[in-house]
């Protein structure tokens, strides 16, 4: 193959469900997947939030650069789950697009906040005082990256079966896998 494979990469806010449903999807499609947060606390031994916490912002985004330029020369197309921030560096994004194809799962920042229960703690950029508050930014300031999607499923209308549905339909039509 000349060139990067075309992956889907879905985006969107922390806890949209980019991991839920991209693991149950690829399952179903028998691609691989991979969630970067995942795989960076693997490589790490350590926890997002300590990467955060202990070593900065800066180079947990350093490390989403390294494993993204990996994923490029992966051979097979996979279904992958960045980070939130991801996003927002366009030469980051560069590095799988094209041939990758964004997947901008779309939800509410309440509705993600209401998902994301407890476990919001976990979520380094939302582990504040104000996690509403901190959501509704993060949503603002990606807005318009996430709507730059190849694709946009809206989440909020459609179950994790119907999402699973067109993330298929989207693989079929558009050569994945």
């Amino acid at each position: 193959m000349s060139g990067p494979p075309p992956h889907l990469v879905l985006v969107g806010l922390p806890g949209v469900g980019k991991t839920t449903v991209g693991r149950l999807a690829a399952a179903r499609l028998g691609m691989g997947f991979l969630d970067f947060d995942e795989e960076i606390e693997r490589r790490e031994g350590l926890t997002v939030s300590r990467i955060f916490s202990e070593r900065g912002e800066r180079h947990f985004r350093a490390l989403e650069r390294a494993l993204t330029a990996e994923l490029r020369r992966h051979p097979v197309a996979m279904i992958l789950a960045p980070g939130g921030g991801w996003i927002e560096n366009p030469d980051v994004v560069a590095l799988l697009r094209p041939p990758a194809r964004l997947v901008y799962l779309r939800a509410s920042p309440h509705t993600v906040l209401d998902r994301l229960g407890a476990g919001r703690a976990d979520r380094p950029l939302l582990a504040g005082a104000d996690p509403a508050g901190a959501l509704e930014r993060l949503y603002e300031r990606r807005r318009a990256l996430y709507e730059g999607a190849d694709h946009v499923l809206d989440t909020e209308l459609l179950g994790v079966e119907k999402v699973m549905d067109a993330l298929a339909e989207l693989v079929t039509v558009g050569g994945a896998g």
